[in-house]
């Protein structure tokens, strides 16, 4: 079974903020996330996918 993550371990493994998180998450936007129960959970894959696509969509480097 793939890794589960909270809120908390993405904002320590990003350096976003959780509540920055959370309005992402209503707004539908960030890392791809679900609800599992009464809990938020985010898949470490769709994280770590997420955080490559930033680099691809980020603007050149000067």
């Amino acid at each position: 079974m793939e890794k589960l993550l909270r809120i908390d371990d993405v904002a320590a493994m990003t350096g976003i903020a959780a509540n920055t998180l959370r309005y992402w998450r209503a707004t539908n936007t960030g890392p791809r996330s679900a609800k599992l129960g009464r809990r938020i959970v985010y898949r470490e894959a769709d994280v770590l996918a997420w955080i490559d696509q930033q680099f691809e969509d980020g603007s050149p480097a000067a």
